[in-house]
């Protein structure tokens, strides 16, 4: 990162990160609006409307 000095290895993670520096966030959710620095971010919230659990711990078998 030139602002920082933090390293990374692939180019879309120097890009996110310098999301942190800009405060720039480019990913809008199309239901309430908010707004997120990387689309995986914004992937994550869309399952608070959509009410999917698509992850389970695999001790308790708990979705999430």
């Amino acid at each position: 990162c030139p602002t920082c000095g933090r390293g990374f290895k692939k180019l879309v993670h120097v890009r996110n990160h310098l999301r942190t520096h800009t405060g720039e966030r480019p990913f809008q959710c199309s239901v309430c609006g908010k707004t997120f620095a990387s689309g995986a971010n914004l992937l994550r919230h869309q399952f608070t409307h959509s009410g999917e659990r698509p992850y389970q711990c695999h001790v308790c078998r708990k979705r999430f």
